[in-house]
């Protein structure tokens, strides 16, 4: 027997108080599939250009695909808005429990719009294939507490920092060991006083692909990534990076940290309490007990809070990671808006006593961000181009479309350079991670490292449309076409073709909003070489990043100023999104 099909979305009106049912266009089904694609297609047609991120007009979308609660592996979940840290097309995703039970509470619907503004705080209850809209009590709270209030329910929730609307707020589920973390989806809740989306169903019934979830399961298991996953996971990526070279380290100043040690797999393990998901074929993070309680970190956090601001005390680093937790609050973001506060301070750009290595005044500048109380936390609390502008030290600390770049260092893999700079909602390394690959092939030249972004960008953006864990997907080869013929999907054009479209879809909402070659660019830091490590002395040259992404705009379609031509548009049968303005021209 096969699951039921989801094809409905849940509408929900938080000015007029209202929820409905409305059916997705199967042509939208067929083309988009759902996630990332379903969702970024309703965002495109939901919004007009220039809407403020936090304002009334903007939607979000929480976004599950045809398959949640069937696939293996970890379920996800999207969060879909416009950025109000970039400008530009959002979509971040969290796991753990909220998704599989987002699945059963919503019964036939794909996912959630949720559009205008709410009069007093609510929250949103799904269950049994509906909404309900209710006053949210937990206003002010942490994100654990809030969670806790719900015993009997999963929920995914916002803390102080999308309260206050700061520009990186994360969306946190299962008290605060998930996140949607980038991009500031959290602030686009608190701007509409939406508290938590509680959701009150049982993971789907997978009746009839027992066979098939067992087959992949196992295949899974014997993949390189699910041997990794089981064995380390996440958190050894700080020992990977530190290895090659590639470790942003005290503000992306040096390539290596020195006490990588303290903070890598080995200590995690030694210090590890248990892990989540210990039953289950696929183990997930390890988790550890500080002063504050449990803690499940991951590998941003050592690289980012640890060798960021060079702190090698396995406590206090852990703690930095609890506190951006229960604020709800990116750690990436967070930790650049320490850094480049540090660097400020050193150039005389501020008078604020802080230096690498001191994990209190760390902490007591993330609280700050958190609550906007001064006049430093509350231009961090808009990002660190935000406070530039303000303060001055633009080339502090990197960017890519105003959002920090995570902790690979591209001056250590030339590649990351142009996934950063390409990638849809700012710099981001989950679009595309071809430094795994690279740091053992050697140099790949302009049009290798372009078919190689490109490939896994829309590789992700097909999965991120199923939803799979995007680890998971190392098992599917054929990017989840049998598993879409169990629900009777067959995609348009093919699921190459599929993932090739939703990678347009969010370049034309991004030109939309003014993005062109311009901002597909990387930041002044790193053009100043690495003080130490295997790549001391190394810079992003400035020639040999324009000739990879010309080869990138070339395989791509798109003109030299980065818009999709109308051949490429005519060919992924997008013209309907480009009709009624003239941009998209040749």
């Amino acid at each position: 027997m096969a699951p039921p099909i989801a094809d409905r979305l849940l509408r929900v009106d938080l000015s007029a108080g209202s929820v409905e049912s409305a059916p997705i266009p199967d042509e939208w089904r067929r083309r988009y599939v759902g996630g990332k694609g379903l969702g970024a297609r309703y965002l495109y047609d939901e919004l007009d250009a220039g809407v403020d991120p936090l304002g009334e007009e903007n939607a979000m979308l929480f976004m599950l695909g045809p398959l949640s609660g069937y696939l293996p592996g970890d379920s996800r979940y999207a969060a879909i808005t416009k950025s109000p840290l970039t400008g530009c097309f959002l979509d971040s995703y969290a796991g753990g429990a909220f998704p599989d039970a987002l699945a059963g509470a919503l019964g036939s619907h794909m996912g959630l719009l949720v559009t205008g503004v709410a009069s007093e705080p609510v929250r949103l209850v799904v269950e049994d294939g509906d909404a309900t809209i209710e006053p949210a009590e937990t206003w002010g709270a942490a994100t654990v507490d809030t969670a806790q209030a719900f015993p009997n329910a999963a929920v995914a929730c916002i803390g102080l920092a999308g309260e206050r609307q700061v520009a990186y707020a994360t969306i946190a589920s299962d008290a605060g060991d998930h996140h949607a973390g980038r991009g500031g989806a959290g602030a686009v809740m608190g701007s509409k006083r939406l508290k938590a989306v509680v959701a009150r169903g049982a993971p789907p019934d997978a009746d009839g692909l027992d066979d098939l979830r067992d087959a992949y399961a196992a295949k899974y298991r014997e993949t390189d990534t699910g041997r990794w996953l089981r064995a380390s996971g996440t958190v050894e990526t700080i020992d990977f990076a530190n290895e090659i070279g590639a470790l942003s380290t005290r503000g992306w100043s040096d390539g290596q940290f020195e006490a990588a040690e303290e903070l890598g797999i080995a200590t995690v393990e030694d210090r590890a309490v248990g892990r989540e998901r210990a039953d289950t074929e696929t183990p997930g993070g390890y988790r550890v007990a500080t002063e504050d309680g449990d803690h499940v970190p991951r590998g941003a956090t050592a690289m980012t809070l640890g060798a960021g601001l060079d702190i090698d005390d396995f406590d206090a680093v852990a703690v930095l990671g609890q506190t951006c937790d229960r604020l709800g609050m990116d750690l990436i973001s967070a930790g650049s808006a320490v850094a480049w506060t540090v660097k400020a301070n050193a150039a005389g750009v501020l008078d604020r006593s802080l230096s690498f290595g001191e994990p209190d005044g760390a902490r007591a500048l993330l609280q700050e961000i958190a609550e906007r109380e001064s006049e430093l936390g509350d231009a961090l609390a808009d990002g660190v181009e935000a406070a530039a502008t303000r303060f001055g030290g633009r080339d502090l600390v990197p960017t890519v479309k105003s959002m920090a770049l995570p902790a690979y260092d591209p001056r250590g893999a030339q590649s990351m350079a142009l996934a950063y700079a390409t990638s849809d909602r700012g710099a981001c390394h989950r679009r595309a991670r071809p430094i795994e690959r690279e740091v053992f092939d050697g140099d790949w030249g302009a049009d290798r490292t372009a078919a190689e972004v490109t490939r896994e960008q829309d590789r992700r953006s097909m999965l991120w449309s199923l939803i799979a864990d995007d680890f998971f997907g190392d098992a599917l080869d054929d990017l989840g076409r049998e598993w879409l013929e169990s629900v009777g999907l067959d995609p348009a054009g093919g699921l190459a073709t599929t993932g090739e479209r939703i990678w347009n879809v969010t370049r034309l909402f991004n030109v939309r909003e003014g993005i062109s070659r311009e901002d597909d660019s990387l930041p002044a830091a790193l053009q100043e070489p690495l003080e130490s490590g295997p790549r001391a002395g190394a810079t992003v040259d400035r020639d040999d990043f324009d000739s990879m992404l010309d080869a990138y705009y070339r395989r791509r379609g798109w003109t030299d100023d980065g818009v999709p031509t109308t051949q490429t548009i005519d060919r992924l049968d997008l013209t309907a999104l480009t009709d009624d303005f003239d941009t998209f021209d040749d």
